[in-house]
């Protein structure tokens, strides 16, 4: 009978990095930009689940007995991760899900060998199953990454903190004394919103300590309204690649309006008009501000679905993928 040392360290890592793979998927779940997305990651964990019980099974064929404590590290691996990935941009994230799901890849492309070597098919079987739906899952990350990448939103949205330091980025990438300047002139004569919303502005600034001070009063009540006068000011006073880096930011937060959008009268559209005219957007920043406005605004899932579905179709051409 052949050595199977090395197969059953390996069916043990699979184990491992699947059950992460499955909590990570369910985490991502409450992230989906639309129902069809949301239904295809809840999908996702329960291959998952079940790529685990077949791992588990396999390993017991061998004689092997499955770790008691790995479903618990796989779990905790995923509420770590998902922890930490909240103080960093939503790509950070769908980068590290991908290098995830390339050593997933790479290990049950490893298996394979091991098995045919050893002889024993139905371990080859289960590292086909393996590598098929790994392939899988690297090909729609790649997608998803190309998406933002070219500009527009992902099929996942980032959470509260993420999408601040994600839109912070370029701000605080300003002359910190102009963008005070600027945003201060209109956050004094800004009328003051709720308690609770500036409680939770300013809890998220809070927690992003890499944010400048001027940033930091950006994302105070009024925020909108003083990101709108920067960019006029920028524009004025002949700053175009600050009033463009402005405008980018607030068409990442939805905050544009409906006559800033890249559909004549949007606001007059049924929505079966503006799906079509959503259909003839060739360019991913133009559908990344439908998509954010609806969002925040009118918030019409066929209207989201029909420009998120355009933009993964420019993913796809991006990165080669039919």
């Amino acid at each position: 009978m052949a050595d199977t040392t090395v197969l059953t360290a390996q069916l043990r890592a699979l184990l491992l990095l699947t059950q992460t793979e499955e909590q990570v998927a369910r985490t991502r779940v409450a992230q989906a930009r639309t129902e069809a997305v949301r239904r295809e990651l809840a999908q996702n964990a329960d291959n998952a689940a079940s790529r685990t019980e077949a791992i588990t099974r396999t390993l017991r064929d061998l004689g092997g007995v499955p770790d008691v404590v790995t479903p618990a590290l796989g779990r905790l691996g995923a509420i770590v991760k998902a922890t930490v990935e909240q103080a960093g941009p939503l790509d950070e994230a769908l980068l590290s899900d991908l290098s995830l799901e390339h050593q997933l890849l790479d290990r049950a492309t490893y298996l394979k060998v091991l098995a045919e070597t050893a002889e024993l098919p139905r371990v080859a079987r289960l590292a086909e199953r393996l590598v098929t739906a790994h392939t899988a899952t690297v090909e729609w990350l790649t997608v998803v990454l190309a998406e933002t990448a070219l500009g527009g939103p992902a099929a996942l949205k980032a959470t509260p903190l993420q999408r601040v330091t994600g839109g912070a980025t370029r701000l605080a990438a300003f002359p910190a004394r102009y963008v005070a300047d600027s945003v201060n002139k209109v956050i004094d004569t800004t009328q003051q919103a709720t308690d609770s919303v500036q409680q939770k502005i300013d809890a998220a600034a809070s927690r992003a300590s890499s944010f400048a001070g001027a940033v930091r009063e950006s994302l105070a009540v009024g925020r909108d309204a003083s990101l709108k006068e920067a960019e006029h000011q920028a524009r004025a006073e002949g700053a175009t690649d600050t009033a463009q880096a402005i405008h980018e930011t607030r068409r990442e937060l939805g905050a544009l309006d409906a006559a800033e959008l890249p559909v004549k009268k949007y606001d007059e559209l049924n929505v079966s008009d503006t799906v079509k005219a959503v259909k003839g957007l060739t360019d991913a920043a133009d559908l990344e501000a439908v998509i954010r406005y609806e969002e925040t605004h009118k918030d019409r899932a066929s209207v989201v679905n029909a420009a998120q579905l355009q933009l993964a179709a420019l993913a796809k051409e991006a990165v080669g993928v039919s």
